[in-house]
């Protein structure tokens, strides 16, 4: 049975022996080097053929090789081309890494073979300049189109310092806003049609249904969507080419600003990363408080969500009271954090300090509170019949087209679809507690409603273990490469002491090698794709986000809608701009 599901068996029957190169990597996920001339083949074969196939196209993305010391045992070039591929019935990743050659090198698109494929292949093209031929509209998704060069390519500037000054010349400004004009032709949409003259609708870039700078342009026949094209990456800040100026230590404190509302939940996900490239392994206690920690921020972040949702609806008093209870878990937060919103407390090896005296009584008081919030916030909004009309049966999708388009988290479960990496691929001890996997049946605006409500029961029933059964111990690991060691250590040697300066001053020197996490975030599957050269900074970071491939998926669940149906949809979602632009 083993044999029958290893992907590597299957792949050398089917295409040959020396068709492929095994590449051992430290997250144990299989990673097969394969030629250019294979890749598609190769993908139709994972995604349709094997059994127990790939289906879900879970990320996309690159590598800039130039500047790293090449390895004899791998073909790698200039660019390398990642593909990360996931089977549910196998419940396993597998990864697939193409080398490409030349400046600006070309590669066939599978955009017919995954609906997800096109805006990971058009993030490549923007932030490395390799193009994708067959690729239905190839142009920049993050970037401004006026902009010069590839940010991820390691001769671009990581900084303005950097750069040459920005002069606004009237030459400029006038291209400027020439390319911000949106022209249906260069997207492909009709701009009439035999019993119809179109209606182009721009929501946003600053419209309150869209939750922050999106721009949405719709194609409206009458009310009726006929088409939607969203516009991103107002927000994009760089977060992956930060990541290659900061050590890893100093890096953490930008990933709080990823999914700005998950908290702690983007610590998690780029730290699992860094301590399986170390091997670093995490005490007992560290772990539940970590948990603690993430269930806290996984309420919170539904909560704005709760309140959001019902007033993208129409009700404007629920925002009122979950933002209130919100400031509750906040005030937990800020008890043992020292920060809030952005509480930058996990470190490389554990967390940052213990917990402190009273965090206990605070906790407790939060559990007995909030069942009854909860109870009220059902009579308030779910049973309200205005929020049902407006919710049941609106943007539905099938656990089919939700895998098709990389939907993940919530999403996934309103279909029916009981997955959650929590349970399914147990991390930070998840498997020690004891929880249900919220579902729902019809993949509609409700049933995604449904499913997040029960998941703040669930991460209560997950904060109230960890409040009974807090282990004792060390709340971080005894290693060195944990960021400080521990304070107390530093007074009894010389070579802690050094080990702690320099931890501090110039950050862990992590071993060579790359890993990859997948942690079930707010929104859904979250990763940090870390890889090293054994320096004090990373050679690259890639950040996988769940509300990229969600927001690519809205012009499809939102044809033959109404404008105010789109505001129903967005709102379900969940999303956060930060989240899709980084």
């Amino acid at each position: 049975m083993e044999t029958m599901l290893d992907p590597t068996e299957r792949l050398r029957q089917k295409f040959g022996e020396s068709s492929f190169v095994t590449q051992p990597a430290k997250d144990g996920i299989t990673t097969l080097w394969l030629a250019l001339s294979k890749v598609k083949d190769v993908l139709l074969y994972l995604k349709t053929e094997i059994e127990h196939p790939y289906i879900l196209l879970f990320d996309l993305s690159a590598i800039d090789e130039r500047s790293r010391k090449k390895d004899p045992d791998y073909p790698s070039d200039n660019f390398t081309l990642l593909y990360h591929l996931f089977s549910f019935e196998r419940n396993s990743f597998i990864r697939l890494k193409i080398a490409l050659r030349g400046e600006f090198p070309t590669v066939p698109s599978i955009t017919k073979l995954w609906a997800n494929a096109n805006w990971y292949e058009r993030e490549v093209f923007d932030m490395f300049g390799i193009r994708f031929e067959g690729h239905p509209h190839l142009r920049r998704i993050l970037m401004p189109e006026t902009w010069q060069g590839n940010p991820l390519r390691k001769e671009h500037p990581a900084r303005a310092t950097e750069m040459g000054p920005f002069r606004l010349f009237d030459e400029k400004q006038d291209r400027e806003q020439a390319a911000l004009q949106f022209r249906p032709e260069d997207w492909g949409l009709e701009t009439q049609s035999e019993d119809s003259d179109f209606m182009f609708l721009n929501i946003g870039p600053q419209h309150p249904g869209t939750h922050g700078v999106l721009r949405i342009v719709l194609q409206l026949d009458g009310e009726d969507i006929v088409d939607a094209v969203p516009d991103i990456g107002f927000h994009h800040r760089g977060a992956e080419k930060m990541a290659e100026r900061q050590s890893w230590h100093t890096y953490i404190p930008y990933t709080d600003r990823v999914d700005y509302l998950g908290g702690v939940n983007n610590n998690l996900a780029y730290l699992l990363a860094v301590e399986k490239l170390a091997g670093i392994e995490i005490p007992e206690r560290a772990n539940v408080i970590r948990v603690m920690m993430c269930e806290l921020f996984r309420i919170a972040s539904h909560l704005v969500w709760y309140g959001t949702f019902a007033q993208d609806i129409g009700q404007l008093s629920p925002v009122f009271y979950m933002f209130t209870d919100r400031e509750k878990i906040f005030d937990i937060v800020e008890a043992i954090c020292g920060g809030r919103m952005h509480p930058n407390w996990f470190r490389i090896g554990g967390v940052a300090q213990d917990l402190p005296k009273g965090w206990d009584i605070l906790v407790k008081n939060f559990i007995d509170y909030f069942p009854k919030r909860l109870r009220e916030y059902d009579a308030m909004v779910m049973k309200n019949s205005i929020f049902k009309a407006r919710t049941v049966g609106i943007g539905i999708f099938t656990k089919e087209e939700a895998i098709e388009w990389g939907v993940t988290g919530p999403g996934l479960r309103a279909c029916g679809f009981d997955w959650d990496f929590r349970k399914k691929q147990p991390y930070s001890g998840y498997d020690k507690f004891d929880f249900d996997i919220p579902i729902a049946h019809h993949g509609d605006c409700y049933d995604r409603a449904v499913v997040r409500v029960e998941e703040m029961r669930q991460s209560l029933r997950i904060i109230e273990q960890c409040w009974k059964y807090m282990p004792e111990g060390e709340y971080k690991a005894d290693h060195p490469l944990t960021t400080p060691p521990v304070k107390k250590h530093t007074m009894q040697d010389i070579e802690t002491l050094i080990t702690h300066f320099l931890g501090v001053s110039w950050g862990p020197v992590i071993p060579a090698g790359e890993a990859m996490s997948c942690v079930e975030a707010t929104k859904g599957a979250n990763s940090y794709y870390a890889i090293s050269d054994g320096n004090t900074s990373p050679y690259r970071v890639r950040v996988r986000t769940p509300s990229f491939p969600h927001m690519q998926m809205l012009p499809y669940i939102s044809k033959g809608y109404t404008v105010a149906d789109m505001l129903s949809i967005l709102g379900a979602m969940d999303y956060v701009l930060a989240d899709i632009d980084r």
